[in-house]
């Protein structure tokens, strides 16, 4: 069990990844709309849009980066329950989001089920 919580660490690791990286991506293609569309207007809500949308997207993944860590750690129980709680997030995330959070869940209930016996 304990290479499988591992695996979900690295996992949770690359979905914060992936997250800063679509992050900086809305930032730049919100904002690139922006320059492209040659109105100082248009310029500065889409600036402020991608601005939002960047740092909503890499606010998100620091609870993956620190969920990851903590795994890879063992931190202890709360991790483990900050990776549900993230699971229900990522379920959203579809293919890999819903794999990582399926993933989650059957570890969760294998370590819930040994922890009762």
């Amino acid at each position: 069990m304990r290479r499988h919580v591992r695996l979900l660490g690295w996992l949770q690791i690359i979905m914060g990844l992936i997250d800063i990286l679509a992050g900086i991506a809305a930032f730049g293609l919100l904002s690139g709309m922006g320059v492209l569309s040659g109105d100082i207007a248009t310029f500065g809500l889409m600036s402020t849009m991608g601005t939002l949308a960047g740092t909503f997207m890499l606010l998100m993944a620091l609870p993956n980066l620190i969920c990851g860590v903590g795994l890879l750690r063992g931190w202890g129980g709360w991790v483990i329950v900050l990776a549900v709680v993230l699971a229900i997030f990522n379920l959203f995330k579809v293919p890999w989001g819903t794999a990582v959070a399926i993933y989650t869940f059957w570890i969760a209930y294998r370590l819930y089920e040994t922890s009762e016996a």
